[in-house]
């Protein structure tokens, strides 16, 4: 029986556990991938936007070769944390159901049964890809990650969006030899894309580099091509490859199966803002999953402060059994 179960290996879950295992309380990880899993399918080399002070966990210093840390350093010092504090996890396992009630928990995964009393929730929100729902957006040339550039180069590459992911990728296929066109819902590039890569790319647009086409909609997908439409009809263009940089949004089958009840306009699933714990009781949310569909309320630097705020609200209320 451990005293916590924590779901989810990330940075912010790493934090619950550090702070879990410091209440004097024992816990494990359960983790479906590897450690920080989610910064394993960022793309290479990517900068994070915040500096390292402001992704640290458990008090260590992140220093690093750059005023921004990138996700190669970000993965090291993650896993150096981990494994500094000895924290217990268990990876490439995943969580199916949870049963049972507060203080006498059972997490089924897919290769055991855990006993927990109290279950921490860190799953964030990278997994499941806002969808296309056109013909054609489960061809194999499309993805909704974007990795490295290197192989579009000499391609006909359609990115789809116009937020940070889908600006970089735009502008990084171009770099290295891809022919990019983008397919933006709205007027003009999001004015949430940070404010060193906006103008670059507006840039690239305006010369020609990078073609854009804006208040299009796409309409279907083809091996070789890609249908749109906009104010002056539907268009097909020639196509090789589709970077559906569309956005993430929560696990939200998941969370239903863990029996966290969720609603409103933006899907915000019900947790208790003072403690964090959800309306099934013993069972907490940290991270970004706590903000639903909208995914850019809470990341590592204020996420990782559910870690304190739900280890104290567990250490106060856990009824720990004391073996004879």
């Amino acid at each position: 029986m451990y005293d916590v179960i924590i779901i989810g290996a990330g940075p912010v879950g790493l934090a619950a556990a550090i702070e879990v295992k410091r209440a004097g309380l024992n816990g494990v990880i359960v983790e479906k991938g590897g450690i920080v899993n989610s910064l394993i399918g960022y793309p290479s080399q990517m900068e994070f936007f915040s500096t390292p002070d402001l992704l640290e966990i458990g008090g260590y210093p992140f220093s690093c070769n750059g005023y921004k840390p990138t996700r190669e350093e970000g993965i090291e010092y993650y896993r150096k944390v981990a494994d500094r504090e000895g924290l217990e996890y268990r990876l490439y396992e995943r969580v199916e159901r949870l049963e049972g009630e507060d203080g006498a928990f059972e997490v089924h995964t897919d290769k055991d049964v855990l006993r927990a009393r109290k279950v921490i929730v860190a799953t964030g929100f990278f997994d499941v890809p806002n969808p296309l729902d056109v013909p054609g957006s489960d061809l194999p040339k499309v993805t909704h990650y974007f990795k490295e550039p290197y192989p579009y180069a000499g391609q006909d590459v359609v990115v789809i969006g116009a937020k940070n992911s889908a600006a970089k990728a735009a502008l990084a296929c171009y770099r290295h030899g891809a022919r990019v066109t983008m397919l933006v819902r709205g007027p003009a590039i999001s004015e949430k894309v940070k404010y060193w890569i906006k103008p670059d790319l507006e840039n690239r647009i305006a010369e020609g580099s990078i073609r854009a086409v804006f208040n299009a909609r796409v309409a279907e997908i083809t091996p070789t091509s890609v249908t749109y439409t906009d104010a002056d009809g539907a268009h097909e263009i020639d196509n090789d490859w589709v970077l559906a940089l569309t956005g993430y949004r929560p696990n939200y089958e998941f969370l239903e199966n863990m029996g966290i009840e969720f609603g409103g306009e933006r899907l915000t699933p019900s947790f208790n803002a003072e403690s964090h714990e959800t309306n099934r009781r013993g069972v907490y949310l940290a991270g970004t999953v706590c903000g639903g569909l909208d995914t850019s309320r809470w990341f590592i630097e204020n996420g990782r402060d559910h870690a304190r705020v739900i280890a104290s609200h567990i250490s106060e209320h856990l009824e720990v059994a004391v073996s004879v």
